[in-house]
Order: C-alpha cells, then structure tokens, then sequence
C-alpha cells in the first residue's frame, strides 16, 4: 500500500468517478486503475464495485474509506509538522547549563535565539557541571554548556569563552583597605574560605591549581550551591573565589569582586554534545546563536608541544 494508491482510492471513493478523480490526483485514467487495482490486491480484495455506467463502492471499500482519509490527513500533518521543524518554526530545544552560565549568561542567548525563532520550545535544565556532562552523555538533552571536562571520546567539547576566577570578600572587611583592585591567593587564603563541596570539579580545580604554586586550600564553610557561597561571603562569613561571569550576581548579593593574582586561574567554557551524533535543526540553530554571541577559541595547546 503506497501513498499514491491511497490517493487515488479516497478521489475515486468521494467522486464515484475515475475521470473525475483523475482529475483530482493528476493521474490518467489508466494510471488511476492500475494505483486501485494495486490497492486491491495488497488489501485482498475488490473496494469498488464498476460496471458501464457507475461506480460504487463494496461494503469493505466503505469500511476502508475513512481509514484511509484518516491515513491520509495523518500524513499531510506529518508532512506540516517536519517542514515546520526544518524551517524552525517549531521545535523543541533541551540543553543543560551549569548555574553559573544559566543565571548570569544563558538569558542574553535565549533572548538572541528567541527573537529569531519565536515558535521553538525551550526547555534549560539548571544543573551543575558534573551532570550537564551526565545528561549530555546519556542523551537526555543534545547540547550542554560547562567548564571543559576534559578529553572524552564520547564528547565534543566547543570553547565559548575562557573565564577567569576572581575573589568575592565581604564589604567592609579588612582585604578592602586602601581600596585595592586586585589581591592575591595567598592573602585570600589566610580567611575562612567558602567553596563548592567535592566532588565538585571545580573544586578539584582550585585545588589542583594551588597545590601546583605551592599553596593549600583550607576551606572553612562548603555547599553545593556557587550562589550559596555569594550569600555566606556577604553574610561576613568569610572570602571565596568564583568565575569571573558570576561576577553580577555576586555584587547584587553584595559581595565585592576584586581580580584574582597568584597564581591566575581560569577555565575554559563551552558546549559540548555528544560525538557521532547529528543535532536537530532547532538544537544547531541555538548552537549558531551561542557561537554568534561569544568568540570561539583555538583549541588547547596539548602540553607536550609547549615543551
């Protein structure tokens, strides 16, 4: 049973007419019988009755006739619904993005990819890195935006930008003496520290970095939340260090953002997406809309050719 067999069965069912129906479909008479009598034989059976002068339809052509003009507009609607979704005016985009970007830099993007495609659905699943990584990997979305996670042969990992990480200290406290625009680690880490709790990547990182200049994190307070922290350093109890893109955010929670020096820590962010794997249309569009808003970076240098 073939699309145009059906097309032909419901014109000549609605027009008792092979001429007319002929018409209807832009077939020949001939090419209209021989799509019918096809039809018939994949069925099993006669659908019309004919003689010299009329045609009618057999108590099992009756039968079939609305599941056929259900067949039908089924089809046209599939038909609507995948030309519609290539030319993006419907859709449905899922991706994750860790807090951090999701609160402070995701909203500019969305409004950028909304202006130009009113009709998809957005779905942004607010989850920290670790499970944008997760939830990518296992398909549950197509695209993810977190710090690069490394080499992964079932990943794709796309720079967006490199963030820095700055310090967050309370206002009024001492490190703001002088009103100084940068301090260093070492100053930062003599306060309680307020951090991420493992096992965290980016507290791995911060770890990782320090140790390598020689110093030590000691942390006196740790949640699982960046936005947390912001509350606990404005509440007095005690300094942190966060990427640079949060930096809004850390402010209107009233914390003070002073660049970071001693080592200088910063991480790459990006998209990732599972390799092999071709995006949907609307999910590459939201794609070109984050690689218009932020310059895309050269891949890292592996560390053997910086020897």
């Amino acid at each position: 049973m073939t699309l145009k067999q059906l097309k032909a069965f419901v014109a000549v069912a609605r027009t008792l007419s092979f001429v007319e129906a002929g018409t209807l479909v832009h077939l020949s008479q001939p090419a209209l019988s021989l799509a019918v009598k096809n039809l018939e034989e994949s069925l099993g059976g006669r659908l019309f009755q004919r003689s010299t002068r009329q045609v009618s339809l057999t108590p099992e052509g009756r039968a079939f006739f609305p599941l056929a003009r259900r067949i039908l507009s089924d089809w046209e609607h599939a038909e609507d619904e995948m030309r519609q979704r290539f030319s993006l005016g419907r859709g449905r985009v899922a991706l994750a993005a860790m807090p951090t970007f999701a609160g402070n830099l995701l909203p500019g993007v969305l409004a950028d990819f909304r202006r130009q495609f009113p009709e998809i659905t957005i779905e942004v699943n607010d989850v920290i890195a670790e499970e944008v990584v997760e939830r990518v990997t296992d398909g549950r979305v197509e695209l993810g935006i977190c710090f690069d996670p490394g080499v992964r042969e079932d990943l794709v990992f796309e720079s967006l930008f490199e963030d820095r990480y700055i310090a967050i200290i309370p206002e009024g406290h001492a490190l703001l003496q002088g009103a100084p625009e940068t301090i260093h680690w070492d100053q930062l880490l003599e306060e309680d520290f307020i951090t991420l709790q493992r096992p965290s990547g980016v507290r791995h990182m911060l770890e990782r970095r320090l140790a390598e200049a020689g110093l030590k994190l000691t942390v006196a307070f740790e949640t699982h939340q960046l936005v947390t922290c912001g509350r606990m350093v404005a509440e007095g109890l005690g300094v942190s260090a966060v990427p640079a893109m949060s930096a809004d955010q850390m402010s209107a929670l009233g914390c003070r953002c002073l660049e970071l020096e001693g080592p200088v820590i910063e991480q790459r962010v990006g998209v990732i997406r599972r390799g092999r794997h071709e995006l949907s249309v609307a999910v590459q569009a939201m794609l070109d809309t984050l690689r218009a808003r932020y310059p895309v970076l050269p891949p890292p240098v592996p560390d053997e050719d910086l020897a």
